[in-house]
């Protein structure tokens, strides 16, 4: 990552046009609008168009919670959605009977939605969508029968939309399973043909923490299906390494006056296991085993035939060490290929807990102002209620529009705030103007409104989850033709919604400038973290080598919490750079930080594909350098954590590296670099923490 130092427009620019071609997903926006459309039809023919109007609203908020995720957690994630969505029109109805009970039935939601960020994404997702809801529906006050029919209506459309996404369920139950293991093995079949810099982050992290999450689902089913889905997961997690770890070495090689050609033989064989892996993902959709480690298989032994014997001493335990990894990929990838049409037994939940566990933990712990989420979740309920009293008080016409803008725009961080409220009131005028103009030269009738209705459903979930913008334009039209099908005229609602969206995206903006939650104050905690993380890994795999490691210990998961906080901690300094008051300086050291982060961890997963191969006990001299890098972490990570210098007593790392026995072999090599790595990072950290 990159942290440009000259401007902070061009990334806040970037920002802005952002879109993100990997949310494209047509089937889903295909699905989404018939779930949408299909009560607004039966509305109108029953000639009862408002229950129409409330079930399409209740298949739109449901519909952002669809996704390409197995059946099992979608349809799950579906009917909770739908089951909030109703219960938000059930008690905003009920609120909207009542002023004070309204702004503090909204306050309140408000700052439950904002606390679920805590847990996730997809769960701030849910919350923000069923906080709009009750907004809308605190406009409408209803009694107490009525307001539990229309819920029901919200639910049914709801459930409607799940039933859609989930139709296909019976004609192949493990069909997105098997899709999202074999985009993974396509990643690292790019990995193996093209791999990433030495300097960046260890290449198909996002992939992998992705499918995780996904496939947490299947944690405790065993079937044969689910159990082939783990294994293959597990599998690669270990070509990646294989991967990684090979063309470390072959850059080490390649740099060898003798080591063209063995370099080249290695490239060769990253070709071949590049298209093995390709056809590993077609195998994994067709559902039948292939061959395709065979040609791996073969390249393995000629290279042992061919290289075995070069004079060099450096040279020759790098080919060793290469052989090794060598053969491990081709052992990796045979396995990959057979489970791809069969199954081995085997305890599949043994390293299998990926599942999310402890959100009450993870609430309770984020009840502190020191926690950007709580002061998010406090920043947003007074807002959103501000907003309610203030549309109320003013009597505006369509006055949910004010507090609804601000639940939209406010976000935990500066730029994704800032970011949404240009879009969302730029993008509301435009698509404003663009349903004006539709509606004035399409409109002929119910029929037309519905189909127009369908267009804009079919755009706002289609490209719109690429780019707020375009969302917020399609979402605007959409909006307006809602009312029309509703028999309401739209045309003095267009100026009631301009007015309210400009107000409440000027609420939030203000309010997050009175009260900012800045990014950067949190360089060392997130830091911290990451570093905290590493230093668990490098210790898992440290004693492996000690031959202290727990029986029932889980390497894979410990691996797994550093990728989750290497990806926070990217995502964290990518959100920085746009923020007002970050020098140039400060920016470029935390980059810094990052890339020989980065190296470090590369090295650690150098050293743990190393583990499975044969190899001499850890000597003395290893384990006090293993210790001396344990040490250097912890005071780094604590001296992140309270904001102190670092002391001036830490080990000398380049000494205990001087004093390791083997110096021509992989655990050799990859100490070096993690001796460089660490006192590059020691320097950036003291020259941070005197900032």
């Amino acid at each position: 990552m990159q942290l440009p130092g000259h401007s902070r427009q061009v990334p806040l620019w970037q920002t802005l046009t952002h879109f993100e071609r990997a949310k494209i997903a047509p089937e889903i926006a295909i699905r989404n609008t018939v779930g949408i459309v299909i009560p607004l039809i039966a509305g109108a023919l029953l000639d009862y168009p408002a229950a129409g109007l409330v079930g399409a609203l209740g298949a739109l908020n449901v519909s952002y919670s669809d996704s390409r995720d197995p059946y099992v957690t979608r349809g799950g994630r579906m009917l909770l959605s739908s089951a909030l969505v109703a219960v938000a029109v059930a008690l905003g109805s009920l609120s909207g009977n009542s002023s004070t009970a309204a702004v503090l039935a909204v306050g309140y939601w408000a700052f439950v939605a904002g606390m679920l960020a805590a847990l996730g994404p997809k769960a701030a997702d849910i919350g923000g969508i069923t906080l709009v809801t009750l907004i809308v529906f605190a406009a409408r006050p209803l009694p107490l029968v009525t307001a539990l029919e229309v819920a029901l209506v919200a639910f049914s459309g709801g459930l409607l939309q799940t039933v859609l996404s989930i139709a296909v369920w019976p004609l192949g139950r493990y069909r997105p399973e098997r899709q999202i293991i074999a985009e993974l093995y396509k990643t690292l079949s790019k990995l193996a043909s093209t791999p990433a810099g030495p300097e960046a982050a260890p290449p198909g992290t996002d992939q992998l923490i992705g499918t995780e999450t996904a496939l947490a689902s299947l944690a405790q089913d065993r079937s044969i299906e689910a159990e082939r889905c783990v294994f293959l997961l597990n599998q690669a997690e270990r070509l990646r390494l294989s991967l990684l770890t090979l063309r470390r070495l072959d850059r080490r090689i390649a740099r060898d006056e003798q080591g063209s050609d063995v370099s080249a033989a290695i490239e060769r064989i990253l070709v071949t296991a590049s298209l093995a892996l390709e056809s590993v993902s077609e195998s994994v959709i067709q559902g039948r085993p292939i061959g395709a480690a065979r040609p791996l298989t073969e390249a393995a032994r000629q290279f042992h035939e061919l290289h075995a014997g070069n004079s060099s001493p450096f040279l020759a335990a790098l080919i060793r060490d290469a052989g090794h990894q060598i053969d491990a990929l081709a052992g990796q990838l045979r396995a990959a290929a057979r489970l791809s049409g069969t199954v081995v037994t085997h305890d599949a939940g043994k390293p299998w807990q990926l599942r999310f566990t402890g959100w009450r933990a993870r609430l309770y712990a984020n009840l502190t102002f020191q926690s950007t989420v709580f002061r998010h979740a406090v920043r947003l309920a007074l807002c959103v209620a501000a907003g309610e009293a203030l549309g109320l008080s003013l009597h505006l016409q369509r006055a949910y529009w004010l507090p609804m803008t601000v639940a939209i725009v406010l976000r935990p961080d500066f730029t994704a705030t800032f970011t949404r409220g240009i879009l969302r009131i730029a993008g509301t005028f435009a698509g404003l103007l663009l349903a004006t103009g539709l509606f004035h030269f399409l409109s002929t009738g119910i029929a037309s409104d519905i189909a127009l209705l369908a267009l804009f459903a079919f755009l706002l979930r289609w490209i719109g989850p690429a780019n707020y913008g375009i969302f917020v334009i399609a979402l605007s039209a959409f909006i307006v033709l809602l009312i029309a099908v509703s028999g309401v005229d739209p045309n003095p609602v267009i100026a009631a919604r301009a007015l309210n969206t400009a107000l409440g995206g000027a609420l939030a903006l203000v309010a997050y400038w009175l009260w900012p939650t800045w990014e950067q104050t949190k360089a060392g905690p997130t830091l911290a973290d990451l570093i905290a993380a590493y230093r668990n890994y490098f210790r898992a795999v440290a004693d492996v080598y000690a031959g202290d490691a727990h029986p029932d210990f889980d390497l894979d998961a410990v691996r797994s919490q550093a990728r989750v906080a290497r990806a926070n901690a990217e995502a964290f300094l990518g959100r920085i750079v746009s923020e007002p008051g970050i020098a140039p300086e400060r920016a470029n050291l935390l980059n810094t930080i990052l890339v020989n982060s980065h190296s470090f961890v590369r090295s650690a997963m150098a050293l743990e594909s190393d583990l499975n191969h044969p190899r001499e006990p850890s000597g003395p001299t290893d384990l006090d350098f293993m210790r001396d890098v344990d040490r250097t972490l912890l005071v780094i990570v604590e001296a992140l954590r309270t904001a102190t210098k670092l002391p001036h007593d830490l080990p000398d790392l380049r000494e205990a590296h001087n004093r390791i026995e083997d110096r021509y072999g992989l655990f050799a090599i990859e100490t070096d670099r993690i001796v460089t790595s660490l006192n590059t990072m020691r320097e950036q950290i003291a020259k941070l923490l005197h900032a």
